[in-house]
């Protein structure tokens, strides 16, 4: 099967020129709120559906952890209609469905640097209310600028502070350049490892029909035996 990306972009006032974050991050929750409501992302949305795809991602991790899982349900579908019902899926519920089907239940929750506690403490909050144990939850303490991240300095933080007890890596943010070192830390760590943007990637494929196992070097969602084990979680 042939895969093809069309790509919307929506305004997000928190955001500077050039992608620069906020010096303080502090007070992001408004324009979050404000990004995933109506009408920027629902119009983009409405966009790609007249595109030929056949599902769509939304890339905005924040805005599970601001809205909690039950308002960020009410969105996706909010957006399946205005896409004339094609599937919609985002990076947090994604996340969910594909640490369920590694069968851990330890979670490190690794954030941008640019997401302060408060917004690290709503992630935390959001993947325990989904059942897991978060043992780790921090914002990695490197630049807050997306053109700053470097992926060595994202691999050596996260190797040094992730705990042994955690079972399984999330690092959270579509605006963190964290896909180079999945498979890295994946070998590192010994553990599974999901980003944002993989993750994402991950769920588009999967709803679309897609194999995710031709994906290779991107971590070990991707694989056969992922997609078995998620398969069998969700029939029974």
């Amino acid at each position: 099967m042939d895969v093809g990306v069309h790509a919307a972009r929506v305004p997000f006032g928190a955001m500077a020129a050039g992608g620069a974050m906020p010096d303080d991050p502090a007070g992001l929750g408004p324009p979050v709120r404000r990004t995933a409501a109506p009408p920027h992302v629902d119009d983009a949305v409405a966009l790609l559906a007249a595109a030929p795809v056949h599902t769509i991602g939304v890339g905005f991790t924040s805005s599970a952890y601001v809205l909690g899982a039950a308002i960020e349900k009410d969105m996706i579908e909010r957006l399946r209609l205005r896409a004339g019902g094609l599937p919609v899926v985002t990076p947090s519920a994604a996340a969910v469905t594909a640490l369920r089907g590694f069968d851990v239940e330890r979670v490190a929750l690794v954030d941008p640097p640019w997401f302060d506690a408060e917004l690290n403490g709503l992630g935390r909050d959001y993947f325990r209310a989904a059942g897991f144990d978060v043992v780790f939850a921090a914002s990695a303490q490197l630049p807050s600028d997306q053109r700053r991240i470097n992926p060595g300095d994202v691999f050596e933080w996260i190797r040094g502070n992730v705990p042994r007890t955690a079972e399984a890596v999330m690092i959270g943010g579509n605006g963190f350049r964290a896909v180079g070192v999945i498979e890295a830390l994946e070998a590192d760590l010994d553990r599974p490892v999901l980003s944002a943007n993989q993750v994402l990637l991950w769920a588009a494929l999967v709803t679309a029909g897609a194999d995710p196992a031709t994906v290779e070097g991107y971590g070990r969602v991707f694989t056969a035996q992922h997609r078995r084990a998620t398969h069998e979680r969700a029939d029974k």
